[in-house]
């Protein structure tokens, strides 16, 4: 498929979603909303990729929205807005439910929308001068459809500051928050995606996507009888696949698994 606001770069297991309107800083309008609903489903779809990176040409990650977008949002009614919204939080939701492993390499600016994108990776590297804020409040409105995945990164008592002062967090204060999982110098953030996209290619595809809904149906639950008996079924089931079963003998073997060798 063919994009207009997105480039697709794929080696290997490893299909890079480069977002190309750098003319604006890769700010959100209608089209990329659309093209990276469509292409996360694509690139979830397809077994030959193993793990997605999604980054941004030019000088930023994303800028959040686009200012054509919004002004043209502020003249359309609740109903054409409320559709809007609906169309963002499903592009949202469809990138953080892939199945694949999937990581924001993030430079420059990552605001509003741009800070949704980085929450809703599974794991996000952060170069020196990359800066995140959820600047919403500053043009009268809430981060609403980021918010799920913002909390679920940085937590409720640290969104109560950001959401409502919109202040700039620079790379290493993302990392504090939890929000990044590594905040390196800009010389070394596509070495430091290698070396997780690297890490990420010697697990299971199929227990790495059963590793990403455990953490679904576990976090933030009390630890009882039901969440128990969950997770033992879920490694019982596990176990009798023949991933599970080509993982132990590759182990017992001293081999590479049948996963890593075909990433060659």
């Amino acid at each position: 498929m063919m994009y207009e606001t997105l480039e697709i770069l794929r080696e290997g297991g490893v299909a890079t979603l480069w977002m190309n309107r750098p003319e604006v800083h890769n700010a959100f309008n209608e089209q990329l909303i659309a093209e990276l609903t469509q292409a996360c489903k694509a690139l979830d779809a397809d077994d030959h990729v193993r793990v997605v990176v999604l980054a941004g040409r030019g000088k930023s990650f994303s800028a959040g929205a686009d200012l054509h977008w919004m002004k043209r949002a502020a003249g359309a009614s609740v109903e054409e807005n409320l559709e809007d919204a609906r169309k963002l939080a499903a592009m949202l939701r469809t990138l953080a439910e892939m199945r694949k492993p999937t990581i924001a390499r993030v430079h420059g600016a990552a605001l509003g929308g741009g800070m949704g994108l980085a929450s809703a990776c599974d794991i996000c590297i952060a170069g020196e001068g990359a800066v995140f804020a959820t600047s919403e409040v500053k043009f009268g409105i809430i981060p609403s459809a980021i918010s799920p995945y913002v909390i679920r990164a940085i937590g409720a008592r640290q969104a109560h500051r950001y959401f409502q002062t919109a202040e700039r967090i620079p790379a290493r204060r993302a990392f504090d928050l939890g929000l990044a999982h590594e905040a390196v110098a800009a010389d070394a953030l596509d070495g430091t995606v290698a070396e997780v996209v690297a890490a990420l290619l010697q697990g299971g595809p199929r227990a790495q996507a059963a590793a990403k809904d455990l953490i679904r149906a576990v976090a933030d639950r009390p630890v009882s009888d039901g969440v128990v008996e969950d997770t033992a079924r879920r490694i019982a089931t596990l176990r009798a696949t023949p991933e599970a079963k080509e993982g132990l003998a590759a182990f017992l073997e001293k081999r590479p698994a049948a996963w890593v060798s075909t990433q060659s």
